[in-house]
């Protein structure tokens, strides 16, 4: 007796597999035309960020002497807006300065250069903080959060705030898009929110080279 054939597969059940490989298709489809699309955009630039391409070219020549390491940007984006707390613990945003010309800078206690360059950022602020400009240094200490409010208490720094991540997502942040290779890390930032340069290391950010750039930011 010849055996019987096995059942056919219900082609009810092929329905919902096929439904599926296309959804997969087109999540995955989508996740490359998305990722492109990002890469095209960074390889041309933030179309809102198109003036503050002009103004970095126009105050590159000022980057000399103490701040001849502030590399301009030819291609500005966006900064993303950073997230932290002041001295009270009060959420704070990149984008609560919008609308000024910021100096972001990211700093350590246990970071020599950066403990050396405060008080120079603390005289820029003296210097030209207000209206149209801002220095906004954030420490990024993950330990001991008594000891930078210490630190600017005894070194006299009356002029910073006291801005901190003890997450240290920000660095984290800046160094996913290029602008943290190490600390200090210092970025120019225009009243758009646009990246107009970086510093990888520490400058004499009151010196008369670096204000004489800083003003002619400021005056756009």
């Amino acid at each position: 007796m010849p055996d019987n054939p096995p059942p056919a597969r219900p082609k009810a059940r092929r329905l919902p597999l096929l439904i599926s490989a296309i959804v997969a298709g087109a999540v995955v489809g989508y996740g490359i035309v998305h990722q492109f699309g990002a890469m095209q955009q960074q390889a041309a630039g933030d179309p809102d960020c198109a003036n503050t391409a002009a103004l970095a070219q126009k105050i590159a020549p000022l980057a000399t002497g103490e701040v001849a390491a502030l590399a301009m940007v030819q291609k500005p984006m966006k900064m993303p807006d950073l997230a932290f707390e002041d001295g009270q613990g009060n959420p704070k945003k990149l984008s609560d300065w919008r609308g000024k010309t910021v100096l972001l800078n990211l700093w350590a206690t246990w970071c020599v250069p950066c403990r050396k360059e405060m008080p120079a950022l603390d005289r820029l602020e003296a210097k030209l903080g207000g209206d149209n400009f801002r220095v906004v240094a954030v420490n990024i200490d993950t330990r001991d959060l008594e000891k930078p409010k210490a630190f600017l208490k005894e070194a006299n720094l009356t002029r910073l705030g006291n801005f901190s991540d003890a997450k240290a997502k920000v660095f984290q942040d800046l160094k996913s898009i290029g602008l943290a290779l190490g600390m200090p890390t210092s970025v120019l930032i225009d009243a758009k929110g646009c990246q107009i340069g970086n510093m990888a290391g520490p400058a004499e950010w009151d010196s008369a080279d670096a204000v004489k750039l800083i003003q002619a930011a400021i005056a756009r």
